[in-house]
């Protein structure tokens, strides 16, 4: 892994020739993150706060970060919301994975900045998938004395002892490796952890914030970028103030006395130390432009999408179905939208049998001879492996299911649902059904048209993550676009592609043209539903 640049700013007062100097401009403005803080979402950003003039965007509609908390994980911006749940590898420029995870570390006092520093660097490397980490989630569980101490404000949750050091640097290490894992929940009320976890799913840009980030031998080790949000003392407690006034009822006897008793003496003992350990110091936090632009482009310096495949030859890994005029045939009744709705579902039932049919041609078979009824011997072919599941891509994928199931007898299915928010062109995974010991399985995964592929990557790095090779994964659709096809083969090399037909173009709003109709269109003439509707009932059968 690359180190980064080491950058100090004018207020460490070092002066180390082996790194270089830069002072970093500073301009405050408002977090309510802190050090025992309930809230680890990232709703903070306001739509007062103007957007940070950083580097330019890349791709912007396929984008998603992680969280550890059970509300829906949101980043709402003033032009799109981030939604979380699976991701896409990223690679360098040679087109290797990189082995680990970068990990950028926040460090900094109680409502230094530090949940909105992380939002900033998240909106302005506009990647496909972050992951963003809280220290907060980590808080160990009090036992009834620490419990009645928490309630008066006399536990100090600022100390390195009220942290569980031991399983977060375990859940960082799997993170780091791009593994999916499991975070606590914690319960600011109670101070205590709830019953569920938070899955998150792992990120090759991990951003881990918290007051005594760089406080542990261990955690230091996994940062692969260090960043100190230096805010003023004064600032930090009126933030303070005004988060525990607002969102916990408590009163400002009881916050003062808490900040003098324990915040403070453990920021200056604790804390603040660790700021030599930084490579960059965001003076008193907030937009701070230089500061955020310089490291969302050593980010970028580390990472490269796969933008430059667009306009390069088909992949190998894809097979597209011999265009016979049966095959053209079919697709000029089902593509016109004066087709009535009994003719579109015959005809797309039909070309989705054709298609499983030829899928099941790249399934790998090993010799096998049996006795035929009348005493010879046949050398024939059985699948080489333990079985084959189907898992549908919800809600047009399920409408492959029928010709999957008459084509392979006794198939398990399981189902993903992935919907595209039309104002942002977001994939969210909202529902996840997948049968027991799928690992062991060769798995068709089933959509009716990918266009930019941002769904069947969050679906495929899903399957990954419970354990099913890569190559055991096949990607069946009606129609997909090149920028979709691409995409997918070049995230997930191993992967077969297999379609009827691939369109060259996709429009402004995502959609293939010419195309088929998008998701919702497709839906609507194949269940003869509108799209309020088919959403509605999506959400009602698979979100309970």
């Amino acid at each position: 892994m690359l180190a980064p640049p080491c950058v100090h700013a004018v207020s460490r007062g070092n002066d180390e020739s082996t790194c270089c100097s830069l002072i970093l401009a500073s301009v405050v403005f408002p977090s309510y993150n802190s050090s025992e803080s309930g809230d680890d979402s990232l709703d903070g950003l306001s739509n007062r706060v103007p957007r940070c003039p950083l580097t330019p965007s890349l791709s912007p509609q396929k984008r998603t970060t992680s969280q550890s908390k059970t509300e829906p994980p949101l980043l709402r911006t003033d032009k799109r919301t981030i939604y979380t749940a699976g991701r896409p590898p990223w690679y360098n420029v040679t087109g290797t994975t990189f082995k680990e995870a970068f990990v950028i570390g926040l460090c900094g006092g109680s409502a230094s900045g530090k949940t909105t520093v992380a939002n900033k660097i998240i909106e302005a490397l506009d990647v496909p998938w972050v992951v963003l980490l809280s220290m907060d989630s980590f808080y160990k569980v009090l036992n009834k004395e620490e419990q009645e101490l928490a309630a008066k404000n006399e536990y100090n949750f600022d100390h390195p002892d009220a942290f569980d050091f031991e399983l977060l640097v375990t859940v960082l290490r799997k993170l780091k490796k791009g593994k999916s894992i499991k975070v606590p929940v914690y319960d600011f009320t109670s101070h205590c952890r709830r019953k569920e976890w938070k899955t998150v799913y792992g990120a090759n840009v991990v951003i881990f914030e918290g007051i005594l980030a760089f406080a542990n031998k261990e955690l230091l080790k996994l940062l692969d970028m260090k960043v100190f949000v230096d805010t003023d003392s004064d600032i930090r407690l009126i933030r303070r103030l005004k988060r525990d006034i607002s969102q916990r009822g408590r009163d400002i006897s009881g916050i003062i006395k808490q900040y003098n008793k324990f915040v403070k003496p453990a920021f200056e003992q604790y804390i603040e130390p660790t700021v030599q350990s930084a490579d960059i110091v965001v003076p008193r936090g907030g937009e701070n432009f230089v500061a955020l632009d310089l490291i969302v482009q050593h980010v970028h310096s580390q990472s490269a999408l796969a933008s430059a495949h667009q306009g390069q030859p088909l992949p190998k890994t894809l097979s597209v179905m011999e265009s016979t005029p049966q095959v053209r045939g079919m697709h000029t009744i089902i593509r016109n939208k004066e087709t009535n709705r009994d003719e579109f579902i015959f005809y797309s039932k039909r070309l989705m049998r054709l298609l499983i049919e030829h899928a099941l041609s790249f399934l790998p078979l090993k010799p096998v001879s049996v006795e035929t009824p009348q005493g010879g011997v046949y050398d024939g072919k059985r699948l080489s492996g333990k079985r084959i599941t189907g898992v549908s891509i919800l809600r047009a994928g399920e409408t492959m299911e029928q010709a999957l199931m008459a084509v392979c007898k006794d198939i398990r299915l399981g189902k993903i649902l992935i919907q595209t928010n039309h104002d942002t062109g977001e994939p969210e995974l909202h529902y996840l059904r997948l049968p027991k010991d799928i690992s062991e399985d060769y798995v068709i995964l089933m959509d009716s048209t990918v266009s930019t592929g941002a769904a069947a990557l969050m679906a495929v790095r899903v399957l990954l993550d419970h354990d099913v090779a890569e190559d055991k994964i096949f990607l069946l659709s009606l129609l997909m676009a090149e920028m979709g096809v691409h995409s997918v083969a070049y995230a997930f090399p191993k992967v077969r592609i297999i379609t009827t037909a691939v369109d060259k173009e996709v429009n402004d709003q995502f959609h293939i043209i010419p195309g088929i109709g998008e998701e919702v269109v497709f839906n609507r003439r194949h269940f003869d539903t509108t799209a309020r509707a088919a959403g509605l009932h999506v959400v009602q059968k698979y979100a309970r």
